[in-house]
């Protein structure tokens, strides 16, 4: 049976006049999959940082397995189990693959299981000791995966991993995030890719100009008016 893993309610983020964030109200459950989709600026990236500890919102609430983590720093929500990938990965390029794994290994919380060997998993086995400055961005992406993976997260925040991937690695994602909703983990999926997005996810949270404006399944929202008009630029 499904918990609620996470709920951030009311959430509102300001930079100095525009509302990034105006109100917004979603929840995950563990093994969940939950799509966040919307045009550029519309406030995805921004409810990704205000969860993952990157930025403390002006007003509103973020709890996370019914304890208020508002505000916390990043290192401390990673020990406490949510972690994140970014749109522009920044590996430790002085150092190899195998090293920036275990660098990130020491900021997950001690004891708790995951994945035995996210570099593994994310198919970089074959190049650990690799330069991490040698890296494709495909590999900077898995890598990227692999790093949060190794905090052993309850909850991942995935922000637009899928972008330049091709189609045999699309597939190849997709089947290691269901994976890992599979084993009980709750995911965010940022991406603009909603063919890819619709192979993870029967839920989708829809925004525009910092506020959510639809949540169901993909195939609803693009039957809904105010969706279509968002995407077609009315």
């Amino acid at each position: 049976m499904s918990h609620k893993l996470l709920e951030v309610t009311q959430v509102v983020k300001v930079f100095g006049g525009f509302r990034a964030l105006d109100g917004v109200t979603v929840q995950v459950d563990a093994g969940e999959i939950l799509g966040i989709v919307g045009p550029n600026g519309s406030g995805k990236t921004t409810l990704i940082n205000v969860i993952s500890g990157l930025y403390r919102p002006d007003r509103g609430t973020v709890h996370y397995q019914g304890r208020d983590v508002t505000g916390w720093n990043p290192t401390r929500l990673a020990r406490r189990g949510i972690n994140r990938t970014f749109q522009l990965p920044k590996p430790f390029k002085s150092l190899t693959v195998e090293q920036n794994v275990d660098l990130a290994a020491h900021y997950g919380k001690k004891g708790r299981p995951g994945i035995a060997d996210p570099l593994e998993f994310a198919g970089l086995s074959n190049i650990r000791q690799q330069s991490a400055s040698q890296l494709t961005t495909a590999q900077q992406k898995a890598l990227d995966l692999a790093r949060a993976l190794a905090t052993a997260p309850d909850l991942l925040l995935v922000d637009e991993l899928a972008a330049g991937l091709n189609p045999v690695e699309l597939d190849a994602l997709a089947q290691k995030l269901l994976f890992l909703a599979h084993q009980g983990m709750g995911l965010i999926v940022i991406e603009h890719l909603l063919g890819f997005v619709n192979q993870l996810t029967q839920r989708v949270v829809v925004m525009n100009a910092g506020r959510e404006i639809f949540e169901g399944t993909l195939t609803q929202a693009a039957e809904n008016p105010e969706v279509v008009a968002v995407y077609m630029g009315e």
